[in-house]
């Protein structure tokens, strides 16, 4: 008998016996346990998200950067979105449907780079909204969304602005004459490519006075309201050294007041900026619930392809001469070994990912040379934590 085959008969004992105790409980308490995901860490408590609606918008500067992919999964992860919206993939045709297919999301429409430039993608979750394609043009896509578990539906444009001033101003007329023809609940959000104001900006040449009056008067008269952020003030920055370092906040969301009725509690997030020179967008539509709850213990076929693993079954076992207590000893032991070996690459990503947050906040009220080389620095070692983290889920694949 192989030492899986060993394990997992003790452990089926040891849960038979206490199911004899326990009776009716424990059995209602096991089939509730199998509706749970596998643990990456065993018995770590999980917090279960009760989220109507979660968007995120990101200008990613590059959809076929090897490290877009992993990014994307962080942000779903993370935040659960069942809309996602992605800008600027430099990508279109063929080649941009490949990459589609391979993210997880079911329901996708997208507008295709111009040579090297822009390209804007809309992924959702099918199973939480409906989303119809009403027009798009290469600076805006208008789309209608139906939340399925409620009975609300609204209007979701996304910009991508053009640098020409004057193709802006066609994109702002555009939107002008959208809030002309109807009176639906609305989001307006993506990369503006125009700050508002001189707080919106960093170094570099001042605001434009007549440009941002513009952009001002087209979301006065689409009754448009800026319902306010968390996270870093700056949604871009152009990653130089600080004598040259720019920073904007050009990647906005708006509502109209019908839409703050449907969702009162929304709020926005930038959150942290890696991958692409402007940090995405999360727009959170309801406050998180949390129930918590602790996953059942689960063995994973991947310790097996660690060389002290077999120490561990072995001291359980020569520890306690009752089944009982030898599974209880190799339970907490293996807890403790599987987060030193395993769980201290989530640990590691989540300090690096708070770190990097806390110095993008700082960068954005004193900005420092020793603050920029240290987001560089902290960027690498992101890069080499997502890299060990895709290894690890690789062999659990294999060894499953």
């Amino acid at each position: 008998m192989s030492l899986a085959e060993l394990l997992s008969e003790l452990i089926s004992l040891h849960v038979a016996l206490k199911k004899v105790k326990l009776g009716v409980l424990l059995w209602n308490l096991k089939e509730e346990a199998k509706m749970l995901p596998a643990s990456d860490v065993c018995l770590i408590p999980i917090f279960i998200f009760i989220f109507i609606m979660n968007t995120i918008i990101w200008n990613c500067r590059g959809a076929c950067k090897p490290s877009f992919r992993k990014h994307v999964g962080e942000l779903v992860r993370n935040h659960n979105p069942a809309i996602l919206v992605i800008m600027e993939t430099r990508v279109g045709g063929n080649r941009a449907k490949g990459i589609i297919d391979r993210l997880p999301f079911d329901g996708s429409m997208h507008t295709d780079s111009i040579g090297y430039a822009g390209g804007i993608w809309m992924l959702w979750d099918s199973e939480r909204v409906d989303v119809s394609l009403l027009a798009n043009t290469e600076q805006e896509n208008h789309a209608s969304v139906k939340v399925r578990n409620a009975n609300s539906s609204w209007l979701f444009i996304v910009v991508y602005a053009s640098l020409r001033t004057v193709e802006r101003h066609i994109l702002w007329n555009n939107l002008i004459k959208t809030a002309e023809l109807h009176n639906m609940p609305w989001i307006l959000a993506g990369d503006f490519n125009e700050p508002l104001s001189m707080e919106d900006k960093f170094e570099g040449r001042a605001v434009s006075v007549n440009r941002s009056l513009l952009f001002k008067e087209c979301l006065d008269k689409c009754n448009m309201i800026d319902i306010g952020f968390s996270g870093p003030r700056f949604t871009w920055t152009n990653r130089r050294e600080i004598q040259a370092l720019i920073q904007e906040r050009i990647d906005r969301v708006f509502v109209n007041p019908s839409w703050c009725l449907l969702y009162p509690e929304a709020r926005v997030v930038h959150l942290t900026r890696c991958h692409s020179d402007h940090c995405p967008i999360l727009l959170e539509m309801q406050s998180r619930i949390n129930m918590g709850r602790k996953r059942p213990f689960r063995f994973q076929t991947c310790w097996l392809s660690k060389p002290s693993f077999p120490s561990i079954v072995s001291r359980a076992l020569s520890d306690s001469s009752a089944l009982r207590d030898a599974v209880n000893r190799f339970t907490q032991a293996v807890i403790r070994w599987n987060a030193s070996h395993f769980g201290n690459i989530f640990n590691r990503k989540k300090n690096i990912m708070a770190r990097i947050n806390g110095i993008q906040r700082a960068l954005s009220v004193r900005p420092s040379a020793f603050l920029v080389n240290l987001e560089n620095e902290l960027l690498k070692d992101l890069d080499k934590v997502l890299n060990q983290e895709e290894e690890l889920w690789a062999l659990k694949s294999r060894v499953n």
